[in-house]
């Protein structure tokens, strides 16, 4: 049998020594693409890229602002 995709992470190991992986979350909760992004970038910002993840969390929650607010238009 192979090992799970869970254990085995491509470029570093800011996500497999997490209890829960984020993608674990998203998958288990139904989220979206943008959705799931901002759980990705404010997961792992203190173990890899910092405030740049935090930007990127915000970017997707700006751009999840305007799509909702598009919707009712």
């Amino acid at each position: 049998m192979s090992e799970s995709a869970l254990n085995v992470q491509v470029g570093g190991s800011h996500y497999k020594d997490m209890p829960i992986q984020p993608i674990e979350y998203i998958h288990r909760n139904g989220l979206g693409f943008i959705a799931g992004n901002v759980v990705k970038y404010i997961t792992r910002y203190e173990k890899k890229n910092g405030l740049e993840d935090l930007n990127k969390a915000r970017h997707y929650i700006d751009l999840l602002i305007e799509l909702e607010q598009n919707k009712t238009k």
